[in-house]
């Protein structure tokens, strides 16, 4: 396995926080999904399709960004 030399690495220095590249991708990606699903009032379908993925897979990045997005509508019954 071949490790990138440090002169390679994005290192961002704000406020104290050291922030490599990919934390500032997956920070990104984060705040993407939180603002989507914001946009589509927690509906995770409707956010999944306004960002071109997979619900499945938005789910899953969800999950392993720990996301947090509000809670998603509450299901109408039959009337």
């Amino acid at each position: 396995m071949t490790l990138l030399p440090e002169s390679l690495l994005l290192v961002v220095t704000s406020g104290g926080c050291t922030i490599t590249f990919h934390g500032a991708v997956s920070d990104f990606k984060r705040r993407l999904i939180e603002a989507s699903l914001r946009h589509a009032h927690g509906n995770r379908t409707h956010a999944a399709r306004a960002l071109g993925l997979q619900r499945t897979y938005l789910l899953r990045l969800i999950r392993e960004l720990g996301v947090t997005a509000p809670p998603p509508p509450p299901r109408r019954r039959g009337v």
